[in-house]
């Protein structure tokens, strides 16, 4: 009986759900932004954000065998080692001091063949960057609105 067992399947089984979960934080990871489908892009988000956060702890300790021990736990999770490179050499010190967040899904509009919502999830970029494009988003509606 599955009573009160509620989760995300996506039409796969467990083997090819794992392997879709691996293949796509290791491309996110590696090229800082993907396209796929909204429900794809809702489902891998949280699992990216704690393998980031993973990352970022062993980034911030002293301790080498935690180092250690953090590869070998993202080695479970990502089966690319050039993703697991990046991660810990570019990605965690980027985060650094950061508690969450590092990730954003942008909707872009419904699929040409099958009309199924696809989203872009991304690596997010600085949070100074971030507020710095609203401020001038603001500004450029306020003048919009002025004249």
């Amino acid at each position: 009986m599955r009573h009160r067992v509620v989760k995300k399947k996506l039409n796969r089984d467990k083997d090819h759900r794992e392997a879709l979960i691996s293949n796509l934080s290791a491309q996110i990871i590696e090229k800082e932004k993907v396209n796929t489908t909204l429900a794809k892009a809702k489902y891998i988000r949280p699992k990216v954000e704690k393998m980031i956060t993973k990352a970022v702890k062993a980034h911030d300790s002293e301790d080498k065998i935690f180092k250690f021990n953090t590869v070998k736990e993202l080695r479970k999770d990502i089966k690319s080692e050039s993703a697991i490179k990046k991660l810990i050499n570019e990605i965690a010190p980027k985060f650094s001091g950061r508690k969450g967040g590092y990730t954003k899904i942008v909707k872009t509009g419904n699929r040409e063949g099958d009309n199924a919502l696809t989203a872009r999830i991304e690596i997010v970029s600085n949070l100074e960057d971030t507020k710095e494009k609203l401020k001038r988003k603001n500004i450029k509606k306020n003048e919009n609105k002025t004249k």
